[in-house]
């Protein structure tokens, strides 16, 4: 008999009906997909130290060290109250996911490639001119997330995006210099915001505030940050909160049309809908 033909043999002796199936393979599709939240942040030493901690009281059970058993047993409830407040942004960021959907998505109604293209020479013309003269920068490029709750923390702009107002905006000893600028579609809705640190302890001692919050607002949204540095002019961008640097005009430009074309399914949807009314 064939191997195949014997796992067949194996599997209809379980008794095993399509909608077990069905089960098996949505709970292992969620299991991959909690795995890809999780992977490269903090999230991941924890569930590895409840791994530990699991296994620990299994063995100690097994090998009658009761008193060891008993101590990591009264610790598991602890545990369970403890992962819902310690997972907090994990959890925030697999509900965000969710409602990223495709299910959800918004179409677009006035946002035409045309539109695009002409956003993205006005942005690539002021990054050009930032980079040259050092001024250091943090553009947020909004997405499916809405960013209203940093937006708040800015001065309103509301201005259609052009490379004359982007510089202005990040001159040196200007009053909206130090914060972040936040494009919805082709306007610039606010300067001057407040964004979130990233909590990565592993990113290096040479990336300063500026890139650490263009890291931050990415891991709370799907948004883009254009950081350039004050120090050095290289261009970085953030995204899901990883941060890919030595960027110059023509690769950011592949990778924001890449990110935020309107051809994708993916894009400034928030800025869709306020023009689709």
């Amino acid at each position: 008999m064939a191997i195949w033909e014997r796992i067949v043999a194996a599997v209809l002796q379980l008794n095993v009906e399509w909608l077990d199936i069905v089960d098996i393979l949505i709970m292992s599709y969620v299991f991959y997909r909690l795995i890809l939240i999780i992977r490269g942040t903090r999230a991941e030493q924890l569930v590895k130290g409840l791994i530990v901690l699991l296994l620990a009281m299994i063995i100690s059970d097994q090998a009658g060290l009761d008193t060891l058993h008993w101590t990591l047993r009264q610790l598991l409830p602890v545990s369970l109250i403890a992962i819902p407040i310690v997972f907090q942004p994990e959890l925030r960021r697999a509900l965000e996911h969710l409602g990223r959907g495709k299910i959800f998505k918004t179409p677009y109604w006035n946002w035409s490639s045309q539109d695009f293209d002409n956003m993205l020479d006005e942005l690539i013309k002021a990054v050009q001119v930032l980079v040259k003269k050092r001024i250091g920068s943090l553009i947020v490029l909004e997405r499916s997330t809405g960013l209203k709750e940093y937006i708040d923390t800015g001065i309103a702009v509301n201005g259609v995006v052009t490379a004359e107002l982007l510089v202005n905006i990040f001159f040196p000893r200007s009053p909206l210099h130090d914060g972040a600028a936040v494009i919805q579609g082709n306007q610039i809705v606010a300067a001057g915001c407040y964004l979130p640190m990233t909590e990565d302890t592993n990113l290096g001692k040479e990336l300063g505030t500026r890139h650490r919050a263009g890291i931050g607002v990415t891991e709370h949204s799907d948004a883009l940050a254009i950081i350039i540095s004050e120090e050095t002019g290289i261009i970085s961008v953030a995204h899901d909160g990883v941060l890919t640097r030595y960027l110059d005009e023509k690769k950011l430009r592949t990778l924001l049309k890449e990110k935020c074309s309107p051809e994708r399914s993916e894009g400034f949807a928030p800025w869709s809908r306020r023009n689709s009314k």
